[in-house]
This record gives C-alpha cells, structure tokens and sequence, in this order.
C-alpha cells in the first residue's frame, strides 16, 4: 500500500513530507473500530506537531486516502474537519486539504527538574532541608488507604477555602499544646506552606493600604520576594542580641513586620523575654501587626521550645507554619492564624487564589495528627537532629579548632564563626566550593541595601557560615567538614 494523490502542484519537497509522515497514520487504521476515529486524528495531529508534516503540504483527497488506509471516508473526513476546526489544518472548496501555516513543529523534550539543588555538590551543608529519608512512608500509606476508604464522596467535592474542619479542629488542638498559640479554628486557614501564608497576608494588608512590610535583617530571603509578589516593599530592620531592634522598628513607620522569634532565622538566637513583650507593645502603639514564622518551633534540644508570639497576644500576631521541616516540603501544607479582624479578608483571597487546598490530603494529615502519627514523628525528627547538630559541632571543633557556633541548640542550621586564620572569606568560599561542598555565608541573608544601622553578626571577624545538618547523615557531616578543612589549609 502507497500513499497516493500527493504529487500534485505542492511539489516534490511537500511529496517527501508526506511520505515522511505516511507511517504515523498506519497504526490508527488497525485500531479498535470505536477508537479509530480518534486515532487518526492523533496520529494526524502529531504527525503536524513534530514536523512530519511541514505547513503548506497537500493531504490526499478523503476518498484516496480511506481507501489506502482501509478505513470509511466519513472517518477521514471527519479527521479533516476536526483539525481544520483546530487550526492544523487548512481547507477550501475545490481546493484541497492543506497543513496551515500557523502549524509549527513543537517537538516534545524532556521536562526540566527545577527544583532547588547544588549541582554536583559532594556534600551540601545550605540550610532549610529535612531529612526527606525519615518521611513515615508506610504510617502514610496506611493513613491514606484508611481515609480514602472512609472519607464521604461530598468531601472529594470543592473544600471550604479555610480548610476540612476536621483538620482546622486538629491543628487547633495541636498548635495550642504544642506552641502555646491561642488557636480558634475558625481564625484558622489551611494553605500551601508558609510560602503561601505570607503571600495571602501581604494582599490582604495591601488591601487596608499598607505599601511596606518590615522584616529581619539578616533574615529569610524569601520574605521579600513573596510580599512583593502582592505589591509590598520591604524595609530592612537590624537585630540585636535580644532579637528585632525596636528602636529601629518605631523609627521605620512600618505598621506590619514579619518575624522569627522562636528561632531566628538565620542567626539561630531566641527573642528574649523583654523584646517579645516590647514587640507587642509597638504593634498596639501603631495599630499594627507581627507576622510570626513558626517554620523550626518544634525543634530545640537543650529544654522544651519557647511558646509562639502569638499566645501573647492573638490580635497583634498572624501565625504561620507548616510540615515541610517536620513531614517534607513537597506535601505543600501549613497553616495560617489570623486576628479575628482579618479572617474574612484572608479567606476570600485564599477563595480565589486557589479555591483551597486538596481534601484528600487535607483529610490524610487530619487522621495522622488525631492518630498521634505526628507526635511520634517529631519525636523521631527530634532525636536525628540532635545527633546531627551535635555531630557538626563536634566535626567543626576537630577539624577548625577555635570556632564558635553562635544561636540556641535548635532547629535544623548553625551559625558558624570559623577563625580569621582560615579567611579571608571570600577565598575561603571559592576553595570550599572547589572541594565540592556546598555552603552559604551568613552575609548571603542580609538585605540587599545597607540600611545605615549596625549589622548583627554574631561576633566579629571570621568566616562565618549558615551550615545546615538535618538532611546530612553524621558520617556526610564528618566527611563534609573534613573536605572543606583540607580544601581551607590548601
């Protein structure tokens, strides 16, 4: 069998191209008879997409090719009318069936992973990651198959913007004996991570016309970039032993700041008793609002964590955290508590941000935490980090005698004071990342402009580093620290 009525006035190069694209359209014809339709316009369509058949090519009459193929012309011409109703193709009485030219070869590749790597690192001391490995996999899969079985068809319909109240009612419960929070469930909102919370808090007091955000200087780079995202700038604020400088806060005119206090980030220190309630103090003085990031608060090891801000007072503080350190990042659920005042607000943006998180998983971490499943994995989480923090400060006293790690014995980083004799630091970072080891400077958190105050940093002179461990198996610590000692003493 031959392809034929392709040597008309589209030439001979237009002949090749559908010579070329003849055998895609041969396995459509030997389908069932109720899917052979649709295969032939597949197979057409294809054939157009990856530039088997190039624009301007002439397609044989309906009848020549049903009758090469083997198939009824209603088929090929229903093909023909469907991809010309698409754009693939072109038509006009007397005129033939033409490939349009608005077709244009799109060759399938391979999806590109972006997710945030070290390419070629040997060993990646950057903080912020869990040890994905101690993920409750089969206390998961049990929790899924248990819910799924039981979870009603109408919660597989569209969920309440704020959450399954089954999982507002657990988090609820949690937050409060857990951290301390003051936890209304109705206050309370499911969302995508703490990523998530900020960018719903910062439209929403976008919305009460508030055009600047304070934050933390040094602190998440990622504050910045979500609150722009909903039209806010960002006013660099400087710490102090103590935690957020309020003198600087007052001065700034900021009515909204986001915050750290448990566990600042990056510098690893608690907010003292007298600056948590001076905090407060200033969000009453200026009808304003502390955005407290919970993102590390179940993880300290030298005695029980420090309640949140916002048990403190939870009309002044919106509350936020998430599983991605406790469970894994990429379940992409965390929680947002908010001041009665902004619930409404808060809620509709969710509404139509996303229309709310899905059910099934929603439901999933309800039953895990009401199961005691999420207790026993903090407990798990909490006991490897130990280890590995103590693993890292011990691997730092070995092989970099005379440094100094500065913060709390908590969360999932330190901050690390390397000696001036290993520095300068910008040598010192070219020749660790010669070595293979991934790591980030303490100065990579601070804002981009210097905004004329004195900078906290944890101690003066040295190399100092954020190094994160949760993620890194004690022997990765060891052998990470003792490449970045030889590659330092090179």
């Amino acid at each position: 069998m031959t392809p034929s009525g392709t040597n008309s006035a589209a030439g001979e190069a237009h002949d090749v191209s559908w010579n070329a694209a003849w055998e895609l359209l041969l396995p459509a014809a030997s389908a069932p008879a109720r899917q052979r339709g649709r295969a032939l316009q597949s197979a057409l369509r294809e054939a157009v997409r990856s530039g088997r058949l190039v624009a301007g090519t002439r397609l044989p009459a309906s009848r020549e090719l049903a009758a090469d193929l083997g198939v009824s012309r209603g088929l090929v011409t229903e093909a023909y009318e469907q991809l010309t109703a698409e754009g693939y193709l072109r038509s006009g009485r007397g005129a033939g069936t033409w490939v349009g030219d608005a077709a244009r070869a799109a060759v399938p590749g391979t999806a590109r992973d972006l997710a945030p790597r070290a390419p070629g690192a040997r060993v990646d001391f950057r903080p912020g990651t869990p040890d994905l490995s101690l993920f409750p996999r089969g206390a998961w899969a049990a929790a899924h198959k248990s819910v799924l079985a039981r979870l009603p068809h109408r919660a597989l319909g569209y969920p309440d913007p704020r959450g399954l109240p089954e999982l507002r009612t657990a988090l609820a419960a949690l937050l409060t004996r857990r951290r301390g929070v003051v936890a209304d469930p109705e206050c309370l909102v499911v969302c995508s991570g703490v990523a998530q919370a900020m960018t719903l808090l910062g439209f929403v007091l976008h919305g009460h016309g508030l055009r600047t955000v304070g934050a933390e200087d040094p602190g998440s780079p990622e504050h910045g970039s979500l609150f722009a995202a909903a039209g806010l700038g960002l006013t660099a604020l400087p710490l102090d032993d103590e935690g957020l400088a309020t003198g600087p806060l007052y001065r700034s005119g900021v009515r909204a700041v986001a915050t750290t206090p448990a566990h600042q980030f990056p510098t690893g220190i608690a907010y003292s008793a007298a600056r948590r309630a001076e905090l407060l103090d200033w969000a009453r003085a200026v009808d304003g609002l502390v955005i407290e990031d919970d993102y590390d608060g179940d993880f300290r090891y030298d005695r029980a964590p420090v309640g949140a801000l916002q048990g403190l007072d939870p009309e002044r503080v919106a509350y936020s955290g998430s599983v991605s350190k406790s469970l894994a990042p990429g379940l992409r659920l965390g929680w947002l508590l908010v001041p009665a005042r902004l619930v409404e607000d808060v809620v509709e943006r969710k509404r139509t941000m996303d229309l709310g998180n899905p059910a099934l998983d929603q439901a999933l971490l309800a039953d895990f935490i009401e199961r005691g499943g999420y207790d026993r994995q903090l407990r798990r989480c909490q006991r490897a980090y130990r280890e590995r923090r103590d693993a890292l400060v011990g691997a730092l006293a070995e092989h970099f005698p005379g440094t100094e790690v500065s913060g709390i014995a908590a969360g999932l980083h330190i901050i690390a004071r390397v000696p001036e004799r290993y520095g300068p630091q910008a040598r010192f970072l070219e020749r660790v990342e010669g070595a293979g080891v991934a790591v980030r400077p303490l100065a990579d958190y601070y804002g981009p402009v210097d905004t004329g105050y004195d900078r906290y940093d944890g101690g003066c002179g040295g190399v100092r580093l954020v190094l994160g461990y949760a993620h890194l198996a004690p022997s990765d610590i060891a052998r990470g620290v003792g490449l970045m000692a030889r590659a330092a003493r090179a």
